[in-house]
């Protein structure tokens, strides 16, 4: 029997225009974007909170690593729950999860409090980020599905550039605290627009237990390589607890593999490396956002601690970034798909270096125009270059019935990439303790960090020089969506793929 959606057609799902799918829209695009804002907003607070608690810098890496380890060891389970439970159900449960978690690092009264709250924060993450674009492809009949992602992305992509301005004017005329406790009436507006609007869906053809023993080795392993890979500048890396970190990390790490190798259903499907371009894909995602975040995470700093920004312009300073992905990246993904990924994936890398070593450039008098905007210039081109083939070719590169799996895979090592960098860039620049107090000493940290990084992309650059290659077919076709892997996987499936039931 055909199954009707209002304002839609038997069995095809809703109309882009129409009343309903407006508001499908409003909730994925809010649901999502309170995730993506809060995760550029927090680098923003991180001077204040330092100075709140008055810890030292391993205490702010863990403010940012333990919400981005959550939603990357939990980031291909929440999907596959989705898919068996119903994605509305567990995006609903994911945005609740947030704002619980949002409450408690609002009312943190210590850091290792709001540490807590933020792995917290990070499941309620991991459940509703690979929800929004699932719920778009399920509710949408085909013909409406690309404009309703591009519409999904563009509004997206505003609300992160606007998050940094915003949370940086909270921050100056408040207190850090209100960038979590504004999340709340954002999470009500979501649940009370899904409840009513959003049909539930699910895949019919999903069966066979969910791998929560693979997700879980995942997560402990790469809690404890980076709890090593902070603790080691202050504790020696020869301490018990560091060296336990790391070789139990590892371990942990190699039974994930183990066991995506002989589980029935796993996570993880590994015959996708078994594509040169895939894994080719894969290394220079993790070169690229392995520089992007460790270098992002010391940035916001430098500009408050060094510079003597306020948290609002240090926020405002790096919205021409996000001004450039929205203007050049759609037209990158169709340059792409005319002359082949190669080209792009090798340059953009070396843009992208290029801008993070002129970020090395900014000193304490901060002058905004011949510092820091050419570095701002530089570095988002280079992206707008990147971003668009990088995540297309991970996609193309797997087969079509493995897209989705294929997306999610690039996302989490697009985040993994971030999580290490940021756990082991400032030990590698020489920075620990309460060195972001003192400009004197973090700013050659901070140089030394823009280089590294700055090399580190343009390995990236040279690897897909060597392996990628440009295929016969075109890459815009069917099945394939742009869109940054730090937000979120698009998740876009070819037609007749995948089996949906769909209820209002």
């Amino acid at each position: 029997m055909a199954t009707t959606i209002g304002d839609g057609l038997p069995g095809q799902g809703l109309v882009y225009h129409s009343a309903r799918g407006r508001w499908v829209l409003v909730a994925t695009v809010l649901g999502s974007g309170i995730a993506a804002i809060d995760a550029t907003v927090v680098g923003i607070a991180l001077p204040s909170v330092g100075r709140d608690f008055r810890v030292g810098l391993g205490s702010l890496q863990w403010v940012v690593t333990a919400y981005t380890l959550t939603v990357a060891g939990l980031l291909l389970l929440a999907g596959a729950l989705g898919d068996r439970y119903g994605r509305r159900r567990v995006f609903l449960l994911g945005v609740t999860w947030f704002a619980g978690a949002s409450l408690l690092c609002a009312l943190a009264p210590n850091a290792p409090t709001l540490i807590a709250a933020r792995a917290l924060q990070g499941v309620g993450g991991a459940l509703l980020t690979p929800g929004s674009l699932s719920l778009l492809e399920a509710s949408f009949r085909p013909a409406d599905r690309a404009r309703a992602i591009g519409a999904w992305s563009g509004l997206g992509g505003l609300a992160t550039a606007l998050g940094p301005f915003v949370g940086g004017w909270l921050i100056s005329a408040v207190s850090w605290r209100l960038i979590f406790f504004i999340n709340l009436p954002l999470a009500v507006a979501v649940v009370v627009i899904s409840r009513r609007y959003v049909p539930e869906s699910r895949d019919e053809a999903a069966s066979g237990r969910i791998d929560g023993t693979g997700a879980a080795l995942a997560t402990l392993g790469l809690g404890a390589l980076c709890a090593g890979l902070i603790d080691g500048p202050s504790a020696g890396w020869t301490a018990a607890t560091v060296v336990g970190g790391l070789v139990g990390g590892v371990g942990l790490l190699v039974g994930f593999v183990v066991r995506q190798r002989l589980a029935t259903n796993p996570l993880l499907s590994l015959g996708l490396f078994r594509s040169r371009q895939f894994t080719a894909t894969n290394l220079v995602t993790f070169a690229v956002y392995g520089a992007l975040g460790g270098t992002l995470f010391l940035l916001p700093v430098e500009l408050q601690q060094v510079a003597g920004y306020s948290p609002l312009r240090a926020g405002a300073s790096l919205l021409p970034v996000t001004a450039c992905m929205l203007v050049l990246s759609a037209r990158s993904g169709a340059l792409a798909s005319r002359i082949g990924p190669r080209l792009q994936m090798s340059v953009g890398p070396l843009v992208v270096a290029a801008g993070l070593a002129l970020f090395s450039r900014i000193t304490a008098s901060g002058g905004y125009l011949p510092e820091v905007l050419p570095a701002v210039l530089v570095f988002g081109l280079g992206l707008s270059v990147t971003v668009a083939p990088l995540t297309a070719t991970a996609l193309a590169s797997a087969p079509v019935q493995r897209a989705g799996m294929a997306s999610a895979v690039n996302n989490d090592v697009a985040r993994t990439a971030g999580l290490i960098a940021v756990a082991v860039l400032p030990a590698a620049s020489g920075l620990s303790g309460s060195a972001y107090l003192h400009p004197a000493v973090f700013a050659p940290g901070f140089r030394t960090a823009c280089l590294i990084g700055a090399v580190v992309c343009a390995v990236g650059g040279a690897i897909a020089a060597v392996t990628i290659r440009n295929p016969a077919r075109r890459l815009d076709g069917p099945g394939v969506g742009y869109h940054c892997g730090l937000d979120a996987p698009p998740l876009r499936e070819p037609a007749g793929e995948v089996s949906t039931s769909v209820s209002p």
